[in-house]
């Protein structure tokens, strides 16, 4: 927790990649060295072939190219002889080692809010990729991951290391015996196809459209034991400041909406507390928000509306926990916001956005 909490105190984007090439923050990669090594593997060799460096492997706010992160999966596979290597990683890998994304999980209250915010900041944590939960025709869900960069053709590792990843941030919440229902894999069933369903307690499907775990949606509400969710703010701001850093600037404004958006689940922010967090005055800051056309109570009014645009979206996340993340001391107070900004009630919102 030490080093995630000095990554979102010092967040800054650092990358190995261009700035058009996919790209997934190496913290996917903590413990990969262990493995291999476990595995009776040739470190540097791997790694070498990979393009990549063993000090690279879990860094938190490095950015890898997502064709080498893919590339020293199979890598790694190759050379121990073990076509299960990514399954088994993924297996034994804790949310918590996925770095910023994965606290962003298991800081949310339920395990319904956790897939979502997954799903809602999966792009800050890797590229080109597609992470979504749905509802299939017959009731079950379907939390479903898949790269989609054509370049990348050899990913059966990633996949299988991912979906345990998402495994363990099921079994974070339910226990380590939760098993789903089914498993789903877009690659074509390998010959140790047995270990996939003894990784997963569950019948693996293979040359499927997509890479999923299917799942009864009544666990969706199971609150999450490690809730945290002025935590799950800081987070979530960091993994967008990582984002927002590779293009390399961030204007004053962009800062104080993100110090804003970190402090609200303490209270609303005072000018002076967010100039202390930037080393800023109060008359700099007011001055660069003039110059964008903007006051401070204007500021912190968009920020709070574009938070409850996007939470109310989550339809696990309760409306007393959506209050809380804006500031508001009170469910009514938020309530009155909500009516103040759009002339409807926060729950009247939600159906419109999610459209239920």
């Amino acid at each position: 927790m030490g080093d995630i909490l000095q990554a979102v105190k010092f967040a800054s984007p650092n990358s190995s990649v261009g700035p058009s090439t996919p790209a997934i923050l190496a913290s996917a990669a903590t413990g990969i060295v262990d493995h291999i090594c476990e595995q009776g593997g040739d470190i540097d060799s791997i790694f070498g072939n990979s393009g990549l460096a063993p000090s690279m492997a879990g860094e938190t706010t490095l950015q890898l190219k997502l064709s080498s992160f893919c590339r020293l999966f199979e890598e790694a596979a190759r050379r121990t002889e073990n076509q299960n290597f990514g399954l088994w990683f993924g297996n034994q890998f804790k949310p918590q080692d996925l770095g910023l994304w994965g606290y962003v999980g298991v800081t949310s209250p339920t395990l319904g809010a956790a897939l979502e915010n997954l799903v809602s900041y999966f792009p800050y944590h890797q590229e080109n990729s597609m992470l979504n939960l749905r509802s299939r025709n017959d009731g079950m869900m379907m939390f479903e991951y898949q790269i989609t960069a054509p370049e990348i053709v050899e990913r059966r590792q990633d996949a299988e290391l991912s979906l345990g990843m998402f495994l363990n941030v099921f079994r974070e919440c339910l226990g380590q015996d939760w098993t789903p229902e089914e498993v789903y894999f877009e690659h074509p069933k390998p010959e140790a196809a047995k270990a996939h369903e003894n990784a997963f307690g569950a019948a693996a499907y293979f040359s499927q459209p997509v890479n999923a775990l299917v799942f009864k949606p009544e666990i969706l509400d199971h609150p999450m034991p490690s809730c945290d969710l002025a935590l799950m703010t800081m987070m979530q701001t960091c993994l967008a400041e990582l984002g927002s850093g590779r293009d390399g600037f961030e204007s004053v404004t962009d800062r104080v909406r993100s110090v804003i958006r970190m402090k609200l689940p303490e209270g609303c922010p005072s000018l002076e507390i967010v100039g202390e967090a930037l080393q800023l005055s109060s008359a700099s800051i007011q001055r660069e928000l003039s110059l964008a056309g903007l006051t401070y109570k204007e500021l912190i009014q968009a920020t709070r509306y574009d938070l409850a645009h996007a939470y109310l979206k989550q339809r696990h996340l309760p409306l007393s926990e959506i209050a809380f993340l804006l500031g508001y001391s009170e469910l009514s107070a938020f309530s009155r916001a909500v009516r103040r900004w759009t002339g409807e009630s926060p729950r009247a919102m939600r159906r419109r956005l999610i459209g239920s």
